[in-house]
């Protein structure tokens, strides 16, 4: 079974969970009269929908690079990965208005019904069945290098918390007599800040891969290193990465002693693929570009990284203005 199989496996099951879990909580609420159980519903039903949004993205991920997609169709996952992102904090804040509009009309004087024990049940219930379904969901998505899986996996999580923040308003609400039934909606107002909180870090990751930023400084510097052990590359520079789905991209210029065959350059060259693949996977995409060493020896002509094999300080901008293209 290839990746994508399996991530859309994964997020079926969680939509099963999430479509028992919503009704019986909205069944609950309902039954129970209880505002955070209704919100919490809410909050599941957003993630049946970002479960149909990923399930139906990854008919589009399994597409293999064609004549307009030149590097596939990964960053659907990221497109994916921000929805999911929109639609929770879409929820939270849905569900803070919706909690804060009963505390309001209850210092008005208006009264909170108690809420029934069917609604403490079932916030009990979506607790753990959430917290295992996240448990479940975030394995397979750092096993599968997904980042709309483990998005996922947070939205599942993010709903165990809401239903840790219902099940304490609506417990407190139904034991602790009537002064206390405002912790009902009191616990939709805090559960919507968890939720909120847990959607901003989706949308930075998604936002990042979408607007081609640079892979992390430290993830750079392994792909600097690893370039530079390879028998005969003397340096490198203008060094530029990009996530694209489960994968990488990187583009660089390689320095090489210019008595090097055309052939023996090529050969450093399929080393060098060959070690970054073996390293950050077989899809990776990689963009070497040869360059004499001997170049950068003219007078005026400065590279801040590396001759001699010293791998430090190579930078994306430092490229001489008069260097090869």
């Amino acid at each position: 079974m290839d990746r994508e199989a399996k991530a859309v496996r994964v997020t079926w099951l969680g939509l099963v969970v999430n479509t028992i879990l919503t009704l019986f909580k909205y069944a609950a609420g309902l039954m129970g009269n209880s505002a955070a159980m209704l919100a919490d519903a809410t909050h599941s039903l957003t993630d049946l929908v970002t479960d149909m949004v990923v399930i139906l993205g990854f008919r589009i991920v399994r597409k293999p690079a064609d004549d307009t997609h030149d590097y596939g169709h990964g960053k659907v996952e990221a497109l994916l990965a921000g929805l999911c992102g929109i639609t929770l904090i879409a929820a939270g804040i849905g569900i803070f208005w919706s909690g804060a509009h009963a505390i309001w009309h209850f210092y008005r004087g208006e009264p909170i019904e108690r809420p029934g024990l069917v609604a403490f049940i079932a916030a009990l219930l979506s607790v753990v069945s959430k917290e295992w379904l996240y448990r479940y969901t975030v394995a397979w998505g750092r096993k599968l290098n997904s980042s709309a899986v483990i998005a996922k996996a947070w939205d599942h999580r993010s709903d165990a918390f809401s239903s840790i923040g219902t099940t304490l308003g609506i417990g407190g609400a139904v034991f602790l007599g009537e002064r206390a039934r405002i912790l009902d909606p009191l616990a939709a107002v805090v559960v919507s800040a968890f939720i909120i909180k847990a959607a901003l870090p989706i949308l930075k990751e998604c936002m990042d891969e979408l607007l081609e930023a640079s892979l992390p400084e430290e993830r750079e510097r392994e792909v600097e290193n690893l370039i530079m052990s390879v028998d005969g590359v003397r340096g490198t520079h203008k060094l530029r990465t990009r996530k694209i789905g489960p994968v990488i991209a990187v583009d660089i210029h390689v320095l090489m002693d210019e008595s090097l065959s055309l052939y023996e350059a090529h050969e450093i060259s399929d080393s060098v693929e060959r070690l970054l693949r073996e390293t950050f996977g077989h899809g990776t995409y990689i963009s070497l570009h040869m360059e004499p060493v001997s170049y950068y020896d003219k007078p005026g002509i400065r590279i801040e990284n590396q001759v001699a094999g010293t791998g430090n300080g190579n930078r994306k901008t430092d490229a001489p203005s008069d260097s090869f293209p």
